[in-house]
């Protein structure tokens, strides 16, 4: 899914492939590289200006649209996606520079000319330094590379006076532009040689705000990575889908698969990282600094990577000159490296993030007022009744209470189901629901495996099996469990053997079941069964729905490696389940078991519960912390970065939906992103204990050794990797 997410966007888009596909073919640009390196002009810039590419977001009395941020990073990822060569990424970043500043002195008049077409850069590193002089000031130095200074008309220098910034505009004809033998073969490198440079007063620039000219460059060189990574992953999957070794498309081969599958995932979290980034620009500056950040972090190297995996895939014929995939992985490269360190971001994020978080919320406090006083009374009804729910010491869901019944009376336990179960409530409605909750500090219920039984009782279930088990289970007087793994059906959950047997008046069941979480809890249970052993796998299975106080049900815990009894073995023998209690009919079992787990991967993949970005911060701020700050800061920023990306990924899923796109793909991504993020994040934790490590004191490393539980469930890392591939990518099985 690609930055935009409306149709003006989408069409923005389409307008910019189909510009750069007139006028910047591959085989041009090919054929100017020398006249590139040099900073000369290509000639799609000139089809940019004519069409307003250039000034979008400056404001119209200077030439422009007055657009904003999203919009340049919709062009900047269609442009990278079709490597458009020359001078626009570091035009746009120097007047949106620019347009952020007061409209004093220079800058409007500067603000013309790049409205009329004038090309730009940005010289904003160290080593340029500034001494007071009779006229103004004196600048000697050389800088350190810089994208697209070879051939600018006008560039906005910083310069260190006395460890003060001083900002101030040149022309190249006033110094000495060193050319670099750049790594992206379509956009000049060079560096901005200064020797007494006089800057009189009338060059002066006001400092920009550091917060906001990070935010700029960083969202649009992650969008221009997003457009990199779409096409190398493009390229990839029809190179693998169609090359054939061995009597069979390459494509076929799980490791080509899962690196394919892969390369979906990181072009899918640098898209969300560049449309955050970008979508921050009209937030408050602690926002701005914890997007600008979570940009580089994320989206870059994603950019570097997916091109290199791209190369892989492609073989010998990807490391030839003649094939475009290496210009695609030297842009990234280059982009990547114009950002500044990738550890030196993780330090940044992890600075910002130990007393600020990314705010996710996408409707404001006005938005639908009658809906929030309704559910404002309700909560504030709910809050003043006794809080007498019976709580457990596992995982189950509190029991009962008149709280609960109250929220399920008024359908705000599950307010996204139909009447009478819920309120029907769209993502907007359950975004001001879920604000109402937060604002009173009250925890919004949960029926933890409910969440994803009900959603296929709605759907497959009989009005009397509706009636009789969901506004129960909402009013929290039903827990449910799982009956699905086996001992020898874990990922291939179709090769189960527990069998149900038709009877008189029913079915009697009979297997064994493993990894059962709350069956020692649960009032009942759905359970798939094989029905019919001479059909094919998937057509023999049968969905029912279990009542776990029945004769011949054994529970057993199961103690796992972190020492706790989470989960369970469950036996049945000749375990009767009457008629009334088969959803749907006799072999509809797997395409009801799909309903199932589709909710449960999605509640899934929404939720980081293993190396979260809390459990570093606490670490650092109890002073229980073996690494240097700087160390366990860096972690921090990483970790929070895995769970900044995992929300964008969500709240663009959630606004995809919202603007009737296909997001078909988001839950298998956002699982797999999920389970790679909570891997990562706890190891990293316990990187930081030292010698605490030895011990169970303050729960990491419990928190490690815990990780199989989402690992596992729900579908391997390497499961959902399969399905991304085949069902997403249409790679052959």
């Amino acid at each position: 899914m690609p930055i935009p997410l409306d149709d003006d966007h989408r069409a923005l888009a389409d307008a910019v492939a189909g510009l750069a596909a007139r006028y910047a073919p591959l085989e041009k640009t090919r054929a100017a590289f020398a006249d590139l390196a040099v900073g000369k002009t290509p000639d799609v810039w000139g089809e940019l200006v004519a069409t307003g590419l250039h000034a979008l977001h400056l404001p119209e009395h200077h030439g422009g649209s007055a657009a904003g941020l999203t919009e340049l990073a919709v062009v900047a990822e269609q442009l990278g996606n079709a490597l458009v060569p020359g001078p626009w990424l570091p035009t746009v970043i120097t007047s949106s520079v620019l347009a952020a500043l007061p409209t004093e002195g220079p800058v409007a008049g500067l603000l013309d000319e790049f409205g009329a077409g004038a090309t730009g850069a940005v010289v904003a590193g160290p080593g340029l330094v500034a001494t007071t002089a009779d006229a103004g000031w004196t600048v000697a130095g050389t800088s350190g590379p810089v994208l697209g200074l070879p051939g600018a008309d006008r560039v906005i220098v910083r310069a260190d006076l006395g460890g003060e910034p001083l900002w101030f505009h040149l022309t190249p004809s006033g110094a000495e532009v060193d050319i670099a033998d750049g790594v992206d073969l379509t956009r000049p490198v060079g560096m901005l040689r200064l020797d007494g440079h006089v800057v009189e007063p009338g060059a002066m620039l006001p400092a920009p705000d550091a917060d906001r000219l990070d935010l700029v460059v960083n969202a649009l060189l992650a969008a221009e990575a997003a457009g990199v990574c779409s096409w190398a992953l493009h390229t990839a999957v029809e190179y693998v889908r169609n090359r054939v070794q061995f009597d069979r498309p390459i494509g076929s081969f799980q490791a080509v698969q899962h690196k394919a599958a892969m390369m979906l995932v990181r072009t899918e979290t640098a898209c969300a990282a560049a449309w955050d980034a970008a979508r921050a620009a009209e937030q408050p500056a602690d926002q701005q600094r914890l997007a600008a950040a979570q940009a580089a972090l994320t989206a870059l190297p994603a950019g570097v990577d997916v091109a290199y995996e791209c190369v892989t895939l492609l073989g010998g014929v990807g490391f030839t000159w003649e094939h475009d995939a290496h210009l695609y992985w030297r842009r990234a490269v280059g982009i990547a490296s114009a950002a500044g360190p990738e550890d030196g971001w993780a330090r940044r994020l992890g600075d910002a993030a130990l007393t600020g978080t990314r705010d996710y919320s996408f409707v404001g406090e006005q938005a639908l007022p009658e809906l929030r006083a309704r559910v404002a009374a309700v909560l504030d009804e709910a809050v003043a009744l006794p809080d007498d729910a019976v709580r457990s010491d596992g995982w189950a869901p509190e029991r009962g209470g008149s709280r609960r019944a109250r929220l399920a009376e008024t359908g705000l336990v599950a307010p996204h189901y139909p009447a009478p179960y819920g309120l029907g409530a769209g993502p907007e409605e359950q975004a001001v629901i879920a604000d109402e909750f937060a604002r009173r500090g009250f925890a919004q219920p949960t029926t933890v495996i409910g969440e994803w039984v009900l959603p296929t009782l709605l759907v497959h279930g009989t009005e009397e099996q509706r009636q009789r088990f969901i506004g129960p289970t909402l009013r929290g007087e039903i827990v449910w469990c799982q009956l699905f793994s086996e001992p020898g059906a874990g990922s291939d959950l179709a090769s189960l053997v527990t069998r149900a047997r038709k009877v008189e008046g029913g079915w009697s069941l009979s297997g064994q079941k493993v990894w059962t979480s709350m069956a020692h809890e649960a009032d009942w249970a759905v359970c798939l069964a094989r029905t019919d052993r001479d059909v094919p796998k998937h057509r023999g299975l049968s969905y029912f729905l279990v009542d776990m106080r029945s004769e011949g049900v054994d529970v057993r815990p199961l103690r796992q490696a972190t020492g706790r009894s989470e989960f369970n073995e469950v036996f049945l023998d000749d375990v009767f389940v009457p008629d009334a209690c088969l959803v749907a009919e006799p072999g509809d079992g797997w395409r009801l078991a799909v309903t199932t787990l589709s909710n449960e991967r999605l509640n899934m993949g929404a939720t980081l519960s293993h190396g979260s970005a809390a459990r570093v911060r606490e670490l650092i701020e109890s002073g229980r912390c073996a690494a240097q700050r700087d160390d366990a800061i860096r972690v921090l920023g990483h970790n929070t970065g895995r769970e900044m990306a995992l929300s964008a990924l969500n709240l663009r899923s959630v606004l995809g939906r919202m603007s009737n796109l296909d997001v078909g793909a988001e839950i298998s991504v956002q699982k797999v992103f999920s389970a790679i993020a909570q891997r990562d994040g706890s190891r990293a934790l316990v990187s930081l204990l030292g010698p605490a490590g030895t011990t169970l004191d303050g729960g990491h490393v419990v928190d490690y050794i815990g990780l199989p539980a989402v690992l596992f469930g729900g579908g391997t890392i390497e499961i959902q990797l399969n399905v991304i591939a085949q069902r997403v990518l249409g790679l052959p099985r």
